[in-house]
């Protein structure tokens, strides 16, 4: 949302790969894969609020370590397995062996999402280079 995207900040806030109180900002491969992980997250309501796309800098030889789709269950992507997720999102941020985590999108297969952990030393050389107006297309959730 607009109001958080003056710096590159985590809320705390539970999702699918850390449980409430562990930071880790989520950051997609691309702009029409962020927009979607909005759209199934959010009702009508929810995507006419103000909205910005940050555009982020990662060095090309920070560390990036990856949790391979097929190191997860079959139904990895489930309500039920959150807990899954959200505790291997959670150690990873605990032994900082790395700012960025890249885990596959729940949603379109073969696609990524880009974790951030605030808390490691690297985080402090990932810049935010720019924050844009974002609009969601009317058409979407029939807004």
């Amino acid at each position: 949302m607009a109001k958080y995207a003056t710096a590159i900040k985590a809320s705390g806030r539970a999702a699918r790969w850390n449980p409430n109180e562990v930071e880790m900002v989520y950051t997609s491969g691309s702009m029409s894969l962020a927009c979607l992980e909005n759209v199934v997250h959010r009702n009508q309501i929810g995507l006419n609020s103000p909205f910005k796309v940050l555009t982020v800098e990662i060095p090309d030889d920070l560390l990036i370590l990856s949790i391979p789709k097929k190191s997860l269950e079959d139904n990895w992507s489930s309500f039920e397995n959150l807990p899954i997720t959200q505790k291997l999102g959670a150690q990873w941020v605990l032994e900082l062996k790395s700012a960025i985590l890249r885990v596959p999108s729940s949603i379109i297969e073969g696609e990524f999402n880009y974790l951030l952990n605030p808390n490691h030393p690297d985080f402090e050389i990932i810049k935010l280079l720019k924050s844009q107006p974002f609009v969601f297309d009317p058409r979407i959730k029939g807004i």
